[in-house]
């Protein structure tokens, strides 16, 4: 009789456990669905409005709000965990038990895993619908990509909006294509008359340019390895040089080769994936190395044409700059600035540096 009644004592427990069991699997299907996670936190997806082009004027974005309920279900779950433990020796029971712990350790971890990704993801998202939409136009509204760009590109686009923005690429998508060739070609020619040349057919002054060019490429930022390699500092050589020549009023001057380099790794970035610590220039064909050269040579030209008083003789664009940055300062934090004039120092003296290469080097 008794034996009878502890089976049937037995029976509604192991029902419960295994209901129990089965709910959390419903839950884990229902997290892995994008709805629910029980006893932590509710994610909703929010959709947007379309316009009649049938372009989402927002992306998906996820909210996030605790639920009662599901905490209520994990609670009750945690302390029947505990109480089936004490008391049950049962086999059956023990392995729903350790079927259940694993379940909620692993709900625990795609928790905080889908927290993470999701609230990175949908930013990301938002921002990558932008700029598809204002690029996909015919006709590009560079001022709104420029607004748009201020809070930063999404790498893989930095290439296509680099070149809209600096006037290099026009914003007409019908000409875009023919500008841009006519443009690497114009390069090249530039390159064969101006830099593959014996030093015979050069004067003195350029050749002591190109010699100083040489000097300074292995000097352009020294602690990357990629910068390193020969057919890089060959490739900045070109540019530096040809650039130099069409540009007689400065010249080459030390700290323009910093101002080409991330020109060089966005356009890079086009053709060779993962970090530039893998990256060797060797993969790349020549037609496409003298597309990047193009590239990095024309939006540098159109970057220092709207500062090359900056290299000219005594460079006055920096001694503007560096006034302008001493009265930014005495208006704004006057007991740095009579510091700095105790001291004796002259801001020319610090920052120099930093508009000569545009805080490249900082």
């Amino acid at each position: 009789m008794n034996n009878n009644t502890q089976g049937e004592d037995h029976q509604p427990k192991k029902e419960s456990l295994d209901s129990r069991f089965n709910q959390t699997l419903r839950n884990v299907q229902g997290l892995l669905k994008g709805r629910s996670i029980p006893g932590k936190v509710l994610l909703t997806r929010r959709l947007e409005l379309f316009d009649n082009s049938g372009i989402q004027h927002q992306s998906p974005s996820y909210q996030r709000s605790y639920s009662q309920n599901d905490a209520a279900r994990s609670n009750d779950a945690d302390k029947y965990m505990e109480g089936g433990v004490r008391n049950t020796n049962n086999s059956d029971s023990n392995a729903t038990v350790n079927k259940l712990r694993s379940s909620a350790s692993n709900i625990e971890t795609s928790a905080r895993e889908v927290k993470s990704v999701m609230g990175a993801r949908s930013t990301d998202s938002a921002r990558v619908l932008k700029f598809t939409k204002e690029l996909s136009g015919q006709m590009i509204v560079v001022e709104r990509l420029r607004e748009l760009a201020w809070s930063g590109v999404p790498p893989y686009m930095r290439p296509d909006v680099w070149r809209l923005l600096l006037g290099y690429a026009p914003p007409n998508s019908d000409r875009r294509e023919g500008v841009l060739r006519r443009k690497r070609l114009e390069y090249l020619d530039c390159v064969a008359q101006f830099y593959d040349i014996p030093d015979t057919e050069r004067s003195d002054d350029e050749i002591n340019m190109l010699r100083q060019i040489a000097v300074d490429c292995p000097r352009t930022v020294p602690d990357v390895a990629f910068f390193q390699q020969a057919q890089v500092q060959k490739s900045l050589e070109r540019i530096l040089y040809t650039w130099a020549i069409r540009h007689p009023a400065s010249g080459y001057v030390q700290g323009i080769n910093d101002l080409v380099t991330p020109f060089l790794v966005v356009f890079l970035s086009e053709y060779l994936d993962g970090s530039i610590d893998s990256w060797s220039i060797s993969e790349l064909s020549s037609a496409n190395i003298s597309n990047i050269e193009a590239d990095c040579y024309w939006c540098l030209s159109q970057l220092l044409d709207g500062m090359q008083d900056h290299y000219t003789f005594a460079q006055p664009g920096i001694q503007r700059l560096v006034f302008k940055l001493k009265e930014l300062v005495r208006r704004i934090d006057e007991p740095v600035s009579r510091h700095v004039e105790d001291q004796g120092l002259e801001f020319l003296q610090f920052a120099f540096r930093w508009f000569n290469c545009l805080l490249i080097r900082e």
